[in-house]
């Protein structure tokens, strides 16, 4: 799940009083995490901290010069950068009183903006499409600066993207209402040129945000039809003279209601996540002052947020905080995303520290008898102990931890971890876990004698593991017929997908009782089956609970009728014990008290058999 927290008035906006005219013209990260600098739509450049919504330091141009680019802070040199009038280049200090003394210098072309770059000198795009550093235009300010784009063609958008030491600037422009993106990359010089798929004759684009994600950029386009679509193009390709089309991928249809979007701002917050702005939430409501965060792999809104007094389509994202003008101030929202997972996408995702009710096995009695009820029992899940840290014990780092699994014999992996988990600090306990599991697991892949079972449920108990963040452990327990494991995974993963849980299910229903009979299985959960199964001598007098004769005793005129049997199916007889035996009733009951979705579900039950579909899941019916 994300969530969007009670947000903080940074400053009031000056401008109109008209809704267009109120708004700011960039801001940008500051020197620290909890500054920025905001420059606003006429002559000051302000730098605020966050938390104390109080200003630290503002510079203030001329009446009649005006400010047309946001200013950026240099993280080499300290300094902050601005553009005045198209192509003056104001540097300066926070130290510096006198806006009017700092250093200027007058640029050959028109700057379009100035891009930061976290640790790394500042970026200028020129509106013609050139891009320079800041050091090499104050060293040489009337250097002869190219012409990329073509004519009539305009910049509408424009990002920084960095990778390493490698930087980049992604624009987009609009040409006879045709979209291109450019990605101008620097030390070496290479230039890429694309051209935007076409999405839909009438939607045009609203606005842009991209991230360069294992060598490949994605741009997100939210359009006026209230669609959002990503295009991809590589981070290292050769330049070349053909330009190529990049097709647009539909990532998230918004609720419309089918009326047109004219203002609006969307930001990726990571790869499964972004924030809309402007947008409505649901087809229900057509409020569009809305701030709102959606799940992109699985369609899903996930928090929203009302914006009083009017939004004019500006956000920005920096170090957890979301920035928003509305009515008249800018506002600085919080927001938390999770791992993007099914559970967290559906809001699913539990915590297994706190106790919670699930329902648990069929009583298979009353299924067996042709009664439609089934017995559904509450129990608790109760918590695993956990040993307190040893305080004042040097603990063993990850590395050296990762290092010793990947050659460790199973007996000394026992040893290993529990060394490791009785002295690791607690906030680094998931990552930890996780990253042992991930590398035990490859182990196991690439040597098949190796299983360290022991060294798996030890890591497993500690109910730090889940399904999306070690999706191979559930089903290497699966390949492997660890019993005892699969059910432990089954109880403490909180986000097992559908498709995990029908291979489940499926592989437990094949699974001979012969196997069972020498396997190890988990029976705590069904002490209410073993009770039914050594009843069964006496199944003739006492019945699903209930027996004849004390009815027939009762005062009420009730009518007790056998159910028919079903002479063409032997395992329907109710003279016969459950279907399956003590062991596999156990593992089929810790598959069907997993959580799921019934349109995610259904798919996947096409390969099961009519009489295993019967048997498993007459209880979720």
């Amino acid at each position: 799940m994300a969530a969007l927290f009670e947000g903080l008035t940074v400053c009031t906006l000056s401008g109109g009083k008209s809704r267009g005219q109120l708004g700011v013209l960039g801001v940008e990260a500051g020197s620290e995490a909890d500054r920025i600098v905001v420059t606003d739509l006429g002559r000051s450049v302000t730098v605020y901290q966050v938390s104390d919504q109080k200003p630290l330091g503002s510079w203030t141009v001329k009446q009649g010069q005006k400010l047309t680019s946001p200013a950026v802070f240099n993280s080499q040199t300290g300094e902050f950068a601005v553009v005045q009038d198209n192509k003056v280049l104001r540097v300066w200090r926070d130290e510096d009183v006198n806006f009017d003394k700092v250093f200027k210098a007058t640029l050959s072309a028109d700057v379009h903006r100035l891009h930061a770059v976290p640790s790394g000198e500042p970026l200028a795009l020129f509106e013609r499409g050139a891009v320079r550093q800041l050091d090499t235009l104050l060293a040489v300010p009337q250097q002869e600066v190219e012409s990329i784009l073509s004519e009539n063609e305009v910049i509408r958008w424009s990002v920084c993207l960095s990778e390493a030491n490698h930087h980049a600037v992604l624009f987009a422009t609009e040409k006879d209402d045709e979209y291109f993106l450019y990605l101008q990359k620097l030390n070496p010089d290479v230039l890429q040129k694309y051209k935007m798929g076409t999405v839909d004759s009438n939607a045009t684009p609203i606005s842009f945000t991209a991230t360069l994600q294992s060598k490949t950029v994605t741009m997100m386009c939210l359009y006026s039809s209230n669609c959002v679509y990503a295009f991809t193009l590589p981070w290292h390709s050769a330049m070349s003279e053909e330009m190529r089309t990049l097709p647009a991928t539909l990532s998230l249809q918004l609720p419309g209601l089918g009326c047109v979007l004219t203002e609006g701002a969307i930001v990726s917050l990571d790869d499964a996540h972004i924030a809309v702005l402007g947008a409505p939430c649901s087809t229900e409501l057509s409020d569009k002052d809305l701030l709102s965060i959606w799940n992109t792999h699985f369609q899903t809104l996930q928090a929203s947020k009302k914006l009083a007094g009017g939004i004019n389509g500006q956000l920005w994202c920096y170090e957890g905080k979301l920035y928003v003008p509305h009515g008249k101030v800018l506002t600085a929202v919080p927001y938390h995303c999770e791992k993007s997972s099914l559970a967290a996408a559906l809001g699913r995702l539990k915590h297994t520290t706190s106790e919670e009710g699930r329902p648990t096995a069929l009583d298979w009695y009353s299924f067996l008898e042709g009664e439609a009820t089934v017995k559904v029992i509450q129990t608790r899940r109760s918590k695993l102990t956990r040993k307190s840290t040893s305080q004042g014990t040097a603990t063993s780092s990850i590395n050296s931890i990762l290092e010793e699994v990947k050659s460790a014999s199973q007996e000394n992996l026992v040893k290993i971890l529990e060394s490791y988990l009785s002295n690791v600090q607690d906030p680094d306990l998931q990552v930890s876990v996780c990253q042992i599991v991930s590398e035990l697991v490859v182990r196991c892949q690439t040597d098949t004698k190796f299983f360290p079972r022991n060294a798996l449920l030890q890591l497993v108990r500690t109910e730090r593991l889940s399904y999306s963040a070690s999706p191979d452990l559930l089903m290497l327990a699966l390949e492997k017929q660890d019993f005892i494991l699969l059910q432990m995974c089954l109880r403490l993963f909180p986000d097992i997908p559908e498709a995990a849980t029908c291979a489940c299910l499926k592989s437990f229903l094949s699974t001979p009782d012969t196997t069972l009979d020498d396997a190890s299985v988990d029976l705590e959960r069904i002490s209410f089956i073993e009770s039914l199964s050594t009843s069964s001598a006496t199944k003739d007098k006492t019945q699903n609970g209930f027996s004849p004769s004390l009815l027939e005793e009762d005062s009420c005129d009730i009518q007790i009728t056998t159910p028919k049997q079903d002479q063409t199916s032997d395992w329907m007889d109710i003279n016969l014990p459950c279907p399956v035996s003590l062991k596999k009733a156990a593992l089929l009951n810790d598959v069907l008290q997993i959580t799921y979705t019934e349109n995610f579900l259904l798919p996947h039950l096409k390969d099961l058999s009519v009489q295993q579909v019967l048997v498993s899941f007459s209880s979720l019916l």
